[in-house]
This record gives C-alpha cells, sequence and structure tokens, in this order.
C-alpha cells in the first residue's frame, strides 16, 4: 500500500506541474515517489501495477477534458464520455507501466541515474506513435532559461532526460544509496556552456492574426455562412487599415467550426482572392477540401496579394474521435467535426513561397509531434504558422496545455510561431520560445504580431529524434546488462 500511494503521489505531481496548476518547479522532483516505490518493490508485475495506476491517475487529470468533448461534442451521453474517458486513462497508462517495469530493473545500479532517464524518455517518445501524445515532461521546463538550452539539439527530450536524472538523484538520495552513483548530476552545469537563448527583439515583419470567436454550436445555413464570411472579411480589412505605416504582409485566419470550401464554393473562392488583393497581403485560411474519392481534408489555403492560389497544405496527424473515430468505436460515436464521414489524412508536408521567403504552418493537434513540426524547418520554412481551433477544448485548462506545446516547438526550432486561434489562444510566439502577446479568450478580435525570418537550422531541425533513439539504445542496453550480471 505504502509503494501505491508512493507511485499516486507521483501522478498528482505530475498533474500539479502542467497547466491548469502550473507549478513547473515539480518537474525534476515529480517521479521519484515512483522511483522509490519500484525500488523498493521485487516483485515485477506489482511494479508494472502501480506504474499503472500512476499513469491512469496522470491521464485522469491532465487531460479531464476529454470527457467534456466527447459528451458535448461526441453524440454520446455523460456516462459513455466517462466510460471513454475512463478507457483513455487505462490505456495511456499503460506507458507508465511499462516504464515503471524497467525502471525498478534499471534503478539497481550504479549506472541508475542516466539510465532510469534514458529509459523514461525511450517510452515517452513512443506516445504520438502508439494513438495519442500531449505533455512531454520536458514541456515544464519552457521557462527555464538553462535547461531550455538544450531544446534546438535534442528536442524536448532532453529537458525530459534532465528532469529525470534529478529525480532519480533524489531517489537513491532517500533510498541511501552511495553517494558516488549521484556523481552524474556533476553534469548537469556544463548546461551553461550550450548556446543561450536569442535576446528578445522585436519582429522585423508583420502579420494579422484573426480571432473570430465563431460558437461551436453554430448551425450553419448558406445564410448564416455568407455572414460569418462577411463579418471575417470586414475584420480582416479594418485590421490592415490600422497599420498602414508598416501593413502586414500576411493574414491568417485559423481553423473555424464552420464549412469553409475554397476549391469548390467559387462565390467563396472569389471573395477570398478579391479580399487578398483588398488587403494588399498574403492570405493564409483554414478551410475544408477533398480527395478525389470525396473525402474531407482539413487543410491551410495560401492565396497572394495578387489573389492567385499559391499552395495548400492538408493536415496529415488526424485527432482521433476529432476528425476520425477509431474501429470499434465508429459504431456508436461521433467524430467531433460536424463534416460527414472521417477526414483523410494529408500526405506531406507543403512549404510555401512568399515575398521571397518560405514558411510552413501546420494544424492543431499536429504541434504534439516535434519530430513533424520541425519537417517544415528543415525543408526550408523561415517562420510557422499554427492555425487551430481550440474552441472544442471549453474552459478547460487543454488551451494552456496546447499552447505550451506550440512554444517547445518554437524553441526546438528556433523559428518564429503565429498562433491564430477560433476563439483563443491567439498568440505571438519568439524563436526561444517566449511568449510575445496573445489575444483575450472568448473574443473577436486581430493581433498585429511582429516577426522574423529565419533560416538558420538547429541540430533538432537537421537530425530529428537522434537523442531519443540515443536514449533508447542507452537504456536496452543496461537492462540487457543487467540481466547478464
Amino acid at each position: 500500500m505504502l509503494n501505491l500511494l508512493l507511485a499516486l503521489v507521483t501522478a498528482a505531481l505530475l498533474i500539479f506541474t502542467f497547466p491548469g496548476f502550473n507549478f513547473a518547479f515539480l518537474a525534476p522532483i515529480a517521479v521519484t515517489p515512483l522511483l522509490i516505490a519500484v525500488a523498493r518493490e521485487k516483485r515485477p508485475l506489482r511494479r508494472f501495477l502501480i506504474g499503472w495506476a500512476a499513469g491512469f491517475v496522470f491521464w485522469l487529470g491532465v487531460c479531464y477534458w476529454i470527457e467534456n468533448d466527447l459528451a458535448r461534442f461526441g453524440g454520446v451521453g455523460p456516462a459513455v464520455a466517462w466510460a471513454l474517458e475512463l478507457l483513455f486513462a487505462l490505456a495511456k497508462g499503460l506507458h507508465l507501466a511499462v516504464f515503471a517495469l524497467g525502471a525498478g530493473v534499471l534503478i539497481r545500479r550504479g549506472w541508475a541515474v542516466p539510465a532510469v532517464a534514458a529509459w523514461w524518455v525511450a517510452v515517452e517518445v513512443t506516445h504520438g506513435s502508439l494513438g495519442f501524445a500531449w505533455l512531454a515532461l520536458g514541456n515544464a521546463g519552457i521557462d527555464m532559461a538553462v535547461p531550455l538550452r538544450l531544446a534546438p539539439i535534442t528536442g524536448v527530450w532532453g529537458l525530459s532526460f534532465v528532469f529525470m536524472m534529478m529525480a532519480t538523484a533524489l531517489a537513491l538520495a532517500f533510498l541511501r544509496r552511495p553517494r558516488l552513483e549521484l556523481l552524474w548530476l556533476l553534469l548537469l552545469p556544463f548546461l551553461i556552456f550550450l548556446p543561450p537563448l536569442p535576446r528578445a527583439e522585436r519582429g522585423q515583419e508583420a502579420a494579422l492574426l484573426m480571432q473570430p470567436n465563431i460558437s461551436e454550436s453554430e448551425e450553419w445555413t448558406p445564410d448564416s455562412v455568407r455572414r460569418m464570411e462577411d463579418n471575417l472579411a470586414a475584420l480582416t480589412l479594418r485590421g490592415v487599415l490600422l497599420e498602414r505605416s508598416h501593413p502586414p504582409s500576411i493574414v491568417v485566419w485559423p481553423e473555424v467550426p464552420a464549412p469553409l470550401y475554397y476549391d469548390e464554393d467559387l462565390r467563396f473562392r472569389d471573395s477570398m482572392n478579391n479580399l487578398a488583393r483588398a488587403a494588399r497581403a498574403n492570405l493564409l485560411l483554414g478551410v475544408v477540401a477533398h480527395t478525389l474519392g470525396g473525402r474531407p481534408l482539413n487543410s491551410a489555403q495560401l492565396i497572394s496579394p495578387a489573389g492567385l492560389p499559391v499552395s495548400r497544405y492538408d493536415k496529415v496527424n488526424l485527432v482521433p474521435f476529432g476528425e476520425f473515430v477509431p474501429w470499434p468505436f465508429n459504431t456508436f460515436v461521433d467524430k467531433i467535426s460536424t463534416e460527414t464521414g472521417d477526414f483523410a489524412a494529408g500526405k506531406r508536408v507543403t512549404i510555401s513561397p512568399v515575398d521571397g521567403h518560405r514558411i510552413g504552418a501546420f494544424i492543431c493537434y499536429e504541434s504534439v509531434f516535434p519530430n513533424f513540426v520541425r519537417r517544415f524547418a528543415a525543408g526550408g520554412a523561415e517562420v510557422l504558422f499554427n492555425i487551430s481551433n481550440d474552441g472544442w477544448f471549453g474552459k478547460s485548462a487543454a488551451r494552456e496545455q496546447h499552447l505550451r506545446l506550440v512554444r517547445m516547438r518554437a524553441a526546438e526550432n528556433r523559428r518564429w510561431i503565429l498562433r491564430s486561434t477560433n476563439d483563443g489562444i491567439t498568440a505571438t510566439i519568439d524563436s526561444a520560445g517566449r511568449l510575445r502577446g496573445s489575444l483575450p479568450l472568448y473574443t473577436e478580435a486581430t493581433s498585429y504580431a511582429g516577426f522574423s525570418y529565419i533560416s538558420e537550422k538547429t541540430v533538432y531541425t537537421k537530425y530529428g529524434d537522434w537523442f531519443a533513439l540515443l536514449c533508447a539504445t542507452i537504456a536496452l542496453v543496461c537492462l540487457v546488462a543487467e540481466r547478464m550480471l
């Protein structure tokens, strides 16, 4: 029971680390109680179970908002929504169960500090490929200037590794292990010799970010769609005219809960082309396109100041239950989107030309995938845009959680990221992941945002998840070595 209690303390500390508690200083100690528990517990099955309990509570506490989304927009009642929420937390908790199983072995030796940290990263990186990713432990370090120096080299995984080294060392101290085993921590002060974060400077270019505050529950008719489009166009022109001395070079509309069809709706296409000409700016739109077979695509359409289509990016990483419903749940759960049928996934990253530069736009949930977002910068994008509709999150901590993920993507790639959302959080993020400005929630508004084009590529941009692969190799070697000794 004591070991189970320690595991649940870790779950609570991890929940407190992230928004909406946001006690980020807990990140280096949050997993310590679980590590003490798995060191005390000699039976593998029980280590697995206490890890599973911790993971279940953590995912339930951090992603509690999933139940509300499914109940409000998924076409199921509260009881079924809660059942699906619990099933989700049980499935995601398995990651922490596997970590606990391996950590109980790795913590026995003098190499415990780096080995356990490496094992954590090796398990953490699997979330995206196994169904759903959200907050990696390293995201807690987005406002920590020294650990954040690792982000452009290792990605967020380097910060997770550092926090886990500290958590493991603290666990060893509680377990009264020899002080020699803590000497690994002497590597951490050398972080100060890594290149510092870029200085906070004003952007040299300007963009206009739209936040239309469109209701998620709107029943769309041809007339209501037309009124919404006209209102957004008027809001765009007012925002452009307010900044005549330095007009924006690009206007960004968010992903919205409305049927906007640039390719198929001739009236809308002409209206947007004329708007781009009137604004004398590039126009980036969140729209719905379709495959040749008729399946919907969640897309970002770029239009030039001459009113001509430049490029279209189709979202590659779709949201489970948001844009498609996996089997067998598709027999009784509706996806959150109101489009008919499941969305199709895009096939490639799109880099678009703008005024002699190159830009990339990723959509909503794609911000959780470090190795995916960095492909835009690796392909030559000098600034990134994130269009999103976080209105599905309601008044939950998920909005702040999502913003933290986007900020880490900026720090990893040393790129400004301009974020346009339907009803918040619309924000400007600089190349160090700093939040440079944001609009209030649930407000129809525009944000005149400065940014700069940056062409240099970070180590992480060039080589992706090399550090996570190294951690997996180290952890597996240590596990094999422990088996042989």
